[in-house]
């Protein structure tokens, strides 16, 4: 603790001192450029790390970072991925600190620099990101995450606002705004300018009078609109130009709507019962004048009416009433649930049943991945688009971390629509029923905007299927004579009423007199505008794109990225710090939405070949623990002896259990240290179904009560019964999916029946463990809640290729190597080499207690 002037006590955590943070950002034209500011001291004796941690929204690009230690500034340069990947690994590989990382939230990307400062020694970290503000529900928002996580003497938010149109309407709130914080926001606007601050004092940050924690703890939002008199605003500035259109005051055109419900065993429980209580609400919403109809599927497809149903009074109780009904089983037939919605469409318009002018939008939502059927992704996307045939809107939702959520996106975006994650916390009704708010008032359909061919190059997309009210649509292109100071633009699209046709004209020396007043301008800001534009929409496209057409887009993508200084998926941003005669370097990537939520990998290494499953265990005991958002993993070995059964899932909320025996090789190897050993038999239990399966290299024997039943791996079995499903794919694997929605896979391993050493055993894999309560605990289960971990003081080890460090988890600091281990699930038969921090002595440590408490005495 140190004094200041006045005896207030300043917030000193492992000896640094946070004394001041300041968010600056200023807003041009909807693009957002903003700077954030952190300053530390170490006030200990000796060196000190010091963590620079702050949440980006997820559609922002960074670019610039430094850091400033002791008046010495070390700049960050941005490379091509793979370029700065193999530069940051060969720093790892000499022990040195890995600067930054990153990890997603439902909005927010979190990023994280360290570094080693002397005693009573400063740094400076400042970092840059911008964004094009999206309008939704009629206003732009800005996210800003606070946590300071200690008071700083010296914090401020401050936002500045230039808008040529004028500014409409200016607000701010905090999730952790108190009543005695709500003064100290400051809030100006008058005609085209705003203006924002928040500066509370260090008495103000204070969780109560004499506490030394912070209130700060939350999101910042700040939201606008400005004035429209005409549909649109179109703005030029050196050679680029950049086209906002949002008409207002036009009459909604009616919409034509089905929800694809997956109601498969897995969204049983908790998600079905949200999805209802959603379907219910959107229902209050549905105008009279909307189409509407419901398509379940599940191992089979049902619909509520075998047309769409106008939603009049009558029809729309009914429909409640068949709602509140919806049950949960069986596997998941997507693609027959979305083929029968368009079918629906189809015969809806050739019929005439629906008015011409009107909006088609299909709404799919599941929680997992198709299984029967038509199970094969590539396929599905094939067919949806060509049945489509650009005439729908198809919008997917991922319910959970159980889904494919590459294949929705790519889908969606063929067929002019999106995808959306859906999380599976308390809000999700709420989740679903704000994503059918942003698209259940449509005003235009079939939009384009036409600029002249031989004035613009490089123009963004002009062309959008539907527009939706509070919404906005963005242009921006380049112009051929980088001189030209004019430009003539057609409005095309179909409204309720009729179609929309006129014609804007913009001259440069008009949008120069709009920005007189420079000290909110920041640089080119309508290329940088254009820019951010064009990148987005070109990794957009490279989703859907193969072969040679993705490789252009990647290569133009790149070449953008690069040339304008942004971290985007094909770039990172390295920051090399010279210290003595190494440098300590740090990598910054942006992640893609898919593989930002926290999974398991329980991975025993073999040298047969598993199959590619997220979460599981195979061959002999070796565990790995993926972190997707430390983009790292944790592994550790379990050494014990044959005949030993190890407690691998435990769940007493929804009764599930598994347990597994290991078995060793036929003989000892006299050339192995230690003995393999692997899992020969499973006892997978649900005692709330009275449910019992054991599984062998042998058998399969199903207990439900006092009935038995036994396959062999010969059979070719699909069973279901109230609760549970179960198939066998013969000689190959098993799936089963029980009680509340979890599923597992075991897989059989065979071998040469004549090898002198090993023999049959089996691999387990878990699918949609969030499926499971947070009670869960096993070897295995411990791990299904996310785990944080910090790795500190890197250096050299035993072995000069694997450096050793300490890791900081569960309050724990352990010895830990950097390491490799082998993940066959995309390479069956070579492998890939993953990097893990191997925790030693059977996870001691890492597991809760020591590996022999989760030994017990039979299957069940």
């Amino acid at each position: 603790l140190s004094l200041e002037k006045k005896p207030v006590l300043i917030m000193v955590v492992n000896g640094i001192e946070i004394y001041s943070m300041k968010i600056d950002s200023k807003v041009t034209s909807r693009f957002a450029h903003n700077v954030i500011t952190s300053r530390a001291v170490n006030r200990g004796n000796v060196a000190k790390e010091v963590f620079f941690d702050v949440e980006l929204p997820k559609t922002a690009f960074i670019t610039n970072f430094s850091m400033t230690i002791d008046g010495v500034t070390y700049p960050g340069t941005i490379k091509e991925k793979e370029a700065a990947k193999k530069q940051y690994e060969k720093a790892v590989s000499r022990g040195q600190t890995a600067g930054l990382v990153k990890a997603s939230g439902r909005k927010t990307e979190k990023f994280t620099v360290s570094v080693n400062i002397k005693a009573a020694s400063k740094v400076t970290f400042e970092l840059t990101y911008e964004e094009l503000l999206k309008r939704h529900f009629g206003k732009y928002e800005m996210f800003i995450k606070v946590k300071p996580k200690q008071l700083v003497k010296d914090f401020e938010i401050e936002v500045d606002i230039f808008e040529p149109q004028g500014i409409a309407e200016l607000e701010a709130e905090g999730t952790f705004i108190t009543n005695e914080l709500q003064n100290t926001i400051k809030k100006t606007f008058s005609g085209k300018k705003g203006h924002i601050s928040f500066k509370p004092t260090l008495d103000q940050q204070r969780t109560c009078a004499n506490c030394s924690q912070t209130v700060l703890d939350g999101d910042f939002t700040v939201r606008y609109d400005v004035k429209r008199t005409t549909p649109d605003n179109l703005q030029i500035v050196n050679g680029y130009f950049v086209h906002f259109f949002a008409p207002t005051n036009l009459p909604n055109l009616s919409k034509n709507i089905i929800f694809v419900l997956d109601t498969s065993g897995s969204m049983s429980g908790r998600e079905l019962e949200q999805t209802k209580e959603a379907m219910l609400k959107i229902l209050d919403d549905i105008k009279e004048d909307d189409f509407f109809n419901f398509i379940l599927f599940d191992s089979e497809i049902s619909v509520w009416k075998e047309t769409l149903i106008r939603a009049s009074p009558e029809n729309l109780d009914e429909a409640r009433k068949f709602v509140r009904q919806i049950s949960a089983q069986g596997l998941t037939n997507l693609h027959g649930g979305l083929m029968r919605g368009i079918d629906i469409l189809n015969a809806a318009h050739e019929q005439n049943l629906v008015p011409k002018r009107s909006a088609s939008i299909i709404i799919m939502l599941t929680d997992g991945q198709p299984n029967v059927g038509i199970s094969n992704t590539h396929e599905i996307e094939e067919a949806v688009k060509k049945a489509i045939d650009g005439r729908y809107t198809l919008y997917n939702l991922g319910f959970g971390s159980g889904v494919d959520y590459g294949f929705l996106e790519r889908m969606a975006l063929e067929n002019k629509g999106l995808a959306r994650r859906i999380y599976p916390d308390s809000d999700a009704a709420l989740q679903l029923q704000g994503f059918y708010d942003e698209v259940s008032n449509p005003m235009l359909i079939d939009v384009e905007l036409k600029y002249p061919e031989n004035e613009i190059s490089d123009l963004t997309t002009n062309s959008f299927k539907h527009f939706y009210d509070g919404s906005e649509i963005v242009v921006a292109g380049r112009f051929v004579d980088s001189n030209q100071n004019h430009l003539s633009v057609d409005v095309r699209g179909e409204g309720a009423d009729d179609a929309l046709l006129y014609t804007t004209q913009q001259d440069a020396e008009q949008t120069a007199q709009a920005f007189q007043e420079q000290q909110y301008i920041f640089g080119e800001y309508i290329e940088r505008l254009w820019a951010y534009l064009t990148i987005e929409q070109l990794l957009e496209k490279r989703i859907t794109a193969t072969g040679e057409e993705k490789e252009n887009l990647t290569a133009q993508a790149l070449a953008l990225s690069l040339m304008y200084k942004f971290v985007t998926p094909l770039t990172s941003m390295v920051v090399t710090k010279p210290e003595e005669d190494d440098n300590e370097e740090g990598i910054a990537d942006k992640p893609t939405e898919g593989i930002d939520i926290f999974t398991i990998v329980l991975y025993l290494r073999s040298q047969n070949h598993p199959k590619f499953i997220s979460t599981y265990f195979d061959g002999d005991p070796h565990f790995i623990i993926s972190v997707p958002q430390k983009k790292d993993a944790i592994c550790f070995n379990i050494n014990e002896n044959p005949g030993m059964i190890l407690n691998l899932i435990n769940d007493p909320v929804t009764g599930i259990t598994v347990n597994g025996q290991l078995i060793g090789d036929k003989r000892e190897n006299s050339d192995a240290k230690i003995q393999n050993s692997y899992f020969g038999k499973l006892g997978i239990a649900n005692k709330h179904l009275d449910v019992k399966l054991t599984v062998t290299p042998e058998t399969i024997t199903i207990q439900n009560g006092d009935e038995k039943t036994v396959f062999t791996w010969l059979d070719s079995v699909t069973l279901q019964q109230e609760g549970l499903t179960l198939i066998i794919n013969r000689k190959k694997n098993l799936v089963l999916s029980m009680g509340s929605g979890v599923s597992f896979v075991v897989v059989l391993h065979q071998v040469w029946k004549k090898h002198p050493l090993h023999q049959d055993f089996l691999g387990l894999y878990t699918l949609k463990s969030d499926k499971l309560s947070e009670q869960t605990h096993g070897l295995l289960g411990q791990f299904f809640q996310p785990i944080d971990f910090t790795i500190l003081e890197i250096h050299p080890g035993s072995d000069p290729k694997k450096p050793d460090a300490t890791m900081v988890v569960k309050n724990n600091e352990l010895t830990v190597t950097r390491g490799w281990q082998k993940d066959y699930r995309r390479d069956p038969k070579h492998g890939i080499d993953i990097p893990c921090w191997f925790v030693h002595d059977n996870g001691a440590g890492l597991i809760d207690g020591v590996h022999t408490d989760y030994i017990v005495s039979s299957l069940f």
